[in-house]
């Protein structure tokens, strides 16, 4: 028995022993195989990756969101920028392909080693950007001599395209490179050093919705950084396409009529606030952005005395000169100093503390009511209503009407403009209010100071029966597939301080200032059209008493600005306007004239021709004719 176990323990501990044996030779065995297969069969294919090759991602940037006008015509798209960047671990030596490739590209050498070391401190294998767009010709040079060119890329991106220069620049902005602040804000997910964001109008308010989402691409590369094998692919997403406000014929035709002056015009759409058109002049190039601009462009453009990036249609701060009337006339009618039968005779000028406050009409213009001096711009008449209703009254009626507030526009920088009050003038000058003050404020002349875009905003809710919108320029935001993502809805913020009967005598003083016989705008009827406005001649400087009206013995740069409000058809307004023209003189002579095309453009589709702009807005003045 004992044996016999012993013989059973044995062949036990033989089966085990063959069992190991036999499991080492067959891990061996695989080994084995696995190396054969490595090293012979994919031998060479590995040995060219670990000489040679190495595995790297590549951003695939986004295309930004296109922008269209209320109509769909393009205004803003996306092109093909061709970009040279140099990856340093690649390209060995530098200093030698640099001086290669600055002969390709026309561009000097020095230049390109200063961006380099600008990037000090970057990763080797990160590409350092050396010229961005160099045009398809330079591209097509540098890609026959790729190898003659370790480490060099050129990278296709979409770059912005503003397709009518100028045209739009101060509601549709431009793109600048993000900062480190703004890289650090958390404000912009997924944008990295170097990305360009919106730096100003539209492009920035509405960065998150046109910006898009990045890709990205695992590429195989060679000992020179070129891609043999895209290994792997995650698609970009574009940005949603933005749908502007803005009618483009519209806009156009304020664009040539105030080219060569210095001015802003704006229309309005009284029913919803949405905003037609948006002119500020001069303008700028949004292009000459995109590829960034040099310290001396920057600084010619900031420095300039004209102010071309002044958006005045939201930032210009102005006197309203005679369009503030429309304020004191409410002022009046609703304080109840006056009514529809009220009268004060103009025999051209008002005496008030022995000194004399002159009418624009030298002689007069007789006995008026609310309606003919609204009409013909009778100064005395609202020297009497403001003298009644006093300056903190008028100031309570002014802001009620929207003025010395911000609208709240979606785009940066909007002034409040100033409406004077006797607390405010003891705040700031430390000096009590004086009544005849209270008369130049009256005429809106004095401390006052509106926008363009406040006055736009007055008077379409003029039109519109009474009810002040906040101005809008988006009128819809959709995916590039055409899904509507956001769609902007009228958003009412006010009320003016008035009743139906009074803004009906205002709306009759309105349309006659345009289609009464002595109106102060009679020269800017439409044939078919109705429309009702109000002319202003804004002082730039203040006349002493007794001084002479004249002014064309005055330097152009101290003549008055020239002021137009509008709305047409004067029933069923559908359009209104706001021109100032900078030093024009007369709002009837300058600014009115833009307004008349603008509404006619809108109302008949009409398109300008260019050259065809009243002589760069210096027509003859009769001064023997209404000029407010």
């Amino acid at each position: 028995m004992s044996k016999y176990l012993k013989t059973a323990d044995s062949n036990w501990y033989k089966q085990r022993i063959i069992g190991v044996v036999v499991f080492v030779l067959a891990a061996f065995f695989i080994l084995l195989l696995r190396l054969f297969f490595l090293q012979i069969i994919k031998g060479e294919e590995f040995r060219r990756l670990s000489e040679n090759n190495s595995i790297r991602l590549q951003n695939i940037d986004p295309s930004r969101g296109m922008i269209f006008d209320r109509g769909g015509r393009l205004l803003v798209d996306n092109r093909p920028s061709f970009d040279v960047s140099i990856i340093l671990r690649d390209a060995r030596p530098v200093k030698e392909t640099i001086k290669k490739l600055s002969g390709y590209i026309k561009f000097p050498a020095d230049e390109l080693m200063m961006k380099i070391a600008s990037k000090k401190g970057i990763s080797l294998y990160k590409p350092v950007l050396l010229k961005q767009d160099i045009g398809r010709d330079t591209m097509a040079a540098v890609e026959v001599h790729k190898y003659e060119l370790p480490g060099i890329v050129v990278h296709v991106r979409p770059r912005r395209h503003y397709i009518n220069r100028e045209s739009g620049a101060h509601l549709i902005g431009y793109l600048g490179e993000i900062n480190p602040g703004e890289l650090s804000s958390g404000k912009f997910p997924g944008c990295r050093q170097g990305d360009l964001i919106g730096k100003y109008g539209v492009e920035k308010a509405y960065e998150s919705f046109l910006r898009g989402k990045r890709g990205g691409r695992q590429v195989e590369v060679n000992a020179v950084g070129q891609v043999i094998k895209v290994l792997n692919t995650v698609d970009s997403n574009p940005g949603y396409n933005y749908y502007l406000t803005i009618d483009q014929a519209v806009q156009e035709k304020a664009e040539a009529l105030l080219e060569g002056v210095i001015g802003a015009a704006v229309a309005m759409e009284p029913a919803t606030g949405q905003i037609l058109a948006l002119v500020s002049n001069p303008s700028f190039d949004q292009n000459s952005f995109v590829c960034g601009m040099s310290r001396e462009q920057w600084d010619s453009l900031t420095s300039d005395p004209l102010k071309p990036l002044t958006n005045r249609v939201v930032q210009g701060e102005y006197a309203p000169a005679s369009t503030y009337k429309i304020v004191t006339a409410i002022a009046g009618l609703e304080e109840g100093v006056i009514d529809e039968n009220t009268t004060f005779t103009c025999p051209g000028y008002y005496r008030f503390h022995n000194r004399e406050y002159r009418c624009w009409k030298k002689a007069g213009h007789g006995k008026m009511s609310i309606v003919k001096a609204l009409a013909q711009s009778c100064d005395v008449f609202f020297y009497n209503v403001g003298q009644r209703v006093g300056v903190d009254r008028l100031a309570w009626y002014a802001k009620e009407c929207g003025l010395g507030a911000r609208t709240g526009i979606n785009l940066d920088h909007e002034m409040r403009g100033l409406i004077p009050t006797a607390a405010w003038k003891k705040r700031r000058f430390g000096i009590e209010w004086q009544e005849g003050e209270t008369l130049s404020i009256a005429i809106g002349q004095g401390f006052n100071l509106v926008t363009p875009l406040q006055m736009v905003t007055l008077i379409s809710a003029v039109a519109n029966g009474g009810d002040r919108y906040r101005p809008e320029i988006l009128k819809h935001i959709e995916t590039a597939e055409g899904k509507i993502v956001k769609e902007a809805k009228p958003h009412k913020i006010g009320r003016l301080p008035v009743s139906s009967k009074t803004l009906e005598l205002v709306k009759q003083g309105l349309w006659e200032v345009v289609n009464y016989e002595k109106g102060t705008a009679r020269g800017s009827q439409i044939h078919g059209i109705d429309v009702s406005g109000k002319t202003g001649t804004g002082q730039v400087v203040s006349r002493k008493e007794g001084e002479d009206e004249s002014e064309e013995e005055l330097p152009d740069h101290l003549k008055p600005h020239a002021w137009f409000v509008a709305y047409a058809p004067s029933e069923n307004p559908a359009i209104a306007v706001a021109v100032i023209v900078e030093h024009g003189e007369h709002g009837s002579g300058t600014a009115a004239p833009v307004a008349r095309e603008m509404i006619k453009t809108y109302l008949r589709g009409d398109r300008y021709e260019k050259g065809l702009v009243a002589q760069k807005l210096k027509p003859e003045v009769n001064h023997a004719t209404p000029r407010q």
